[in-house]
């Protein structure tokens, strides 16, 4: 299909941010976004044009019955200019495997890496310069068609946004805070924990509100059966250094297969530390910071890259993740990850995709 392109007229255009040291995180916006409707069976009218609200019927589906996913990746700038994009392939991927678990008409994986790289053509001098910021790419699928009544909708709308940022929490890349829920539960077996949908996100705000009201910066989710194993963090996975091993949740069907989480594993892998994927009772975790055994606990995600844990708090009671510091195994899967995105590192795993311009 053809990308129609109805652009901004030079004088429409935004002033950019000055500051790019203060971006924030999700509250700016480019020029463009890249919009395609699905009617009659198929997906047609791929176009970009100006970032604008969208226009729907009040009774349009997503409204009353939650039926959207999105996705979420970034677009770095190399110290040569170039733009890159770090696995979007992978991400487009899990596009599709949210569609199918929602009834959402699939994508063609590669027409839409080829209109994402379209719209970065067009709004590519959005991309930060600075060091640790970047472009932040959205692309969301929400059911347009106005009908009152549980089914899936005939009818959706596909765009991207995008949105320069910095870092994901306020303090960068320094120890964050995590309270462990103990009541609530993000996802069941069976339900959306392995899905980027709205309606998880949207289930677990009451308790990560509680959480910052107390002072922790994220929540750690337990298993929704028996509340001992530990599973995700509201915006990324949860990695635990035990006897210098990295063991993480096992991708069950409740928790988020993130991209960064797999590539922690590959990472890790070439870093000769050992990964584990198992059950992790949040007691053997208590037993195991007890007995000087737990050295380490961090998260990975797009919107955070890899972020230390330096403290806990589990039914009330706070301790010290190791010294409470980023610890070393941590810092390296940092350095390496953003080694590559950034490009100060060779790619020799096929994992960064440039933006031709």
């Amino acid at each position: 299909m053809e990308i129609i392109k109805r652009l901004r007229l030079q004088s429409q255009l935004k002033e950019r941010p000055k500051d790019e040291t203060k971006l924030g995180f999700g509250d700016k916006f480019t020029d463009h976004m890249f919009k395609m409707d699905y009617y009659d069976g198929a997906w047609r009218q791929p176009r970009i044009e100006a970032y604008a609200p969208l226009v729907m019927s009040p009774a349009a589906m997503v409204l009353h019955y939650s039926q959207t996913i999105f996705e979420g990746l970034k677009c770095y700038r190399h110290p040569d200019d170039r733009l890159a994009l770090f696995r979007p392939r992978e991400n487009f991927k899990r596009f599709n495997q949210s569609a199918d678990r929602l009834c959402v008409p699939p994508i063609d994986e590669e027409f839409m890496l080829k209109a994402l790289k379209e719209l970065l053509r067009v709004d590519g001098h959005w991309v930060p310069k600075q060091p640790g910021a970047s472009l932040y790419v959205r692309p969301t699928i929400i059911a347009t068609e106005p009908h009152l009544g549980v089914r899936p909708s005939k009818e959706y709308l596909l765009y991207i946004i995008l949105s320069p940022v910095g870092a994901y929490y306020k303090d960068g890349f320094a120890p964050i805070r995590i309270y462990v829920e103990s009541f609530y539960t993000r996802s069941a077996p069976g339900g959306l924990g392995a899905v980027k949908a709205g309606a998880s996100y949207a289930s677990s705000l009451l308790a990560t509100e509680k959480a910052a009201r107390i002072g922790y910066t994220q929540l750690l989710w337990l298993d929704s059966i028996e509340h001992r194993y530990v599973e995700e963090v509201g915006s990324m996975n949860m990695f635990f250094v035990i006897d210098q091993k990295i063991i993480t949740a096992p991708l069950t069907g409740t928790i988020l297969p993130g991209v960064t989480r797999s590539s922690v594993f590959e990472v890790a892998r070439d870093l000769d530390i050992e990964v584990q994927e198992k059950l992790l009772d949040i007691n053997e975790i208590l037993e195991a910071k007890a007995s000087g055994r737990l050295s380490e606990a961090f998260g990975a995600g797009t919107a955070v890259v890899i972020s230390p844990v330096g403290t806990l708090c589990y039914k009330e009671k706070e301790f010290t993740v190791g010294d409470g510091q980023v610890g070393p195994i941590t810092q390296k899967l940092y350095d390496e990850l953003v080694g590559l995105q950034y490009g100060h590192k060779k790619d020799t795993r096929g994992w960064i995709e440039f933006v031709d311009r």
